[in-house]
């Protein structure tokens, strides 16, 4: 049975909608707002959440409560429903993406409303069982960058591992500086994003760089261009892809099948997308790894459920939320974190 028929027909019932606005600081400098979803019906809530990036679509939606959503589903049907629903209907959101992180909220705390109605987990529905979950912490070096969050994070965890998104500004003195203090898994490399803070341009020099310095590291998102397609194609058996990744056909368009994928739920929109991705990727023996997008609340959890079932040893960008704090707090969790005793619906 494909992954996805194993909860497309689960019946849901939806009775009332809540949305709640969440705020926190990051350790990136900028303030994290995202909208939790809460669905409920039968005695049961199932919840979500919408990572959209701009503040002022969060805003309006929770001004507004605009959402009719009561009746009788199946998880498939309440897909289909969403369709029909404008899910922005007071401010466009910046990003075009949005759109699919707005429908992940909505169709996340769907799809944990009917599992709990049905007395269930996700493990328990597609027949898995949840493993301990490997975990790296993806940070930001400031401007102009430093150790010092590295320092900062080792002081809490000695045997923490990384994510890096290495800028232009990177020279050779701190990548070895780096590289002497800590473990990094994977390299972000941003050159997939257009249009964002996060942008960074095609650069061979810090390509080269880091690759040598952090040869078991995983290189994620290069620019592909002219100048850089060379070195892609020498290290192509490290390389992956995040931000093109919202589904199957974003897969097979990719310049040459990966090894490598980075799973961010909400960039597939629907659970549909997600679990077809995952499938797809697992027949062709594609090495996946979960990234998250500062979730504040219960899609951290998500992030950690489908983790735990698909990929858990895998570098999973998936820390729990006081390691993205500027300053994290004492008696975080190390890695792997250990699945729950009793799980229901998608919590983890």
């Amino acid at each position: 049975m494909a992954l996805y028929d194993a909860v497309a027909d689960h019946p849901l019932r939806i009775d009332e909608v809540g949305l709640t606005r969440r705020e926190r600081d990051t350790s990136s400098g900028f303030t994290r707002v995202t909208t939790e979803i809460t669905l409920r019906g039968d005695g049961e809530t199932g919840r979500g959440e919408d990572v959209t990036y701009d503040a002022a679509p969060h805003d309006a939606l929770v001004d507004r409560q605009p959402f009719d959503l009561a009746g009788e589903y199946t998880v498939a049907a309440f897909s289909e429903a969403l369709d029909d629903v404008e899910l922005f209907p007071d401010v466009d959101p910046e990003q075009a993406a949005a759109r699919n992180y707005r429908r992940w909220g909505f169709e996340s705390a769907a799809l944990d409303l009917a599992l709990r109605q049905a007395g269930e987990s996700l493990a328990s529905a597609l027949g898995r069982t949840y493993d301990p979950v490997n975990f790296v912490v993806s940070t930001r070096l400031g401007d102009p960058p430093t150790v010092d969050r590295i320092e900062t994070l080792l002081d809490a965890d000695p045997d923490l591992a990384f994510k890096l998104d290495p800028t232009s500004d990177w020279d050779a003195d701190l990548v070895a500086d780096l590289a002497s203090r800590a473990t990094v898994r994977i390299v972000d490399l941003k050159g997939q994003y257009e249009g964002t803070d996060v942008d960074q341009s095609a650069d061979l020099d810090l390509y080269r760089l880091v690759a040598d310095a952090f040869p078991k590291a995983v290189i994620e998102d290069p620019a592909l261009t002219a100048e850089t397609d060379a070195f892609v194609d020498e290290v192509a058996d490290r390389v992956s892809w995040d931000h093109p990744i919202t589904g199957v056909d974003s897969v097979e368009s990719l310049p040459f099948e990966p090894r490598w994928l980075n799973v961010k739920p909400s960039r597939f929109g629907s659970v549909e997308s997600l679990l077809d991705t995952i499938e797809f990727a697992r027949k062709r023996d594609i090495r996946l790894y979960g990234g998250g997008q500062f979730e504040l609340g219960v899609g951290r959890q998500h992030l950690h459920a489908f983790a735990s079932l698909f990929y858990p040893e895998s570098p999973n960008d998936v820390a729990p939320g006081g390691y993205n704090d500027p300053e994290p707090p004492d008696g975080l969790p190390s890695s792997p974190l250990s699945p729950p005793d009793d799980p229901r619906g998608l919590e983890w």
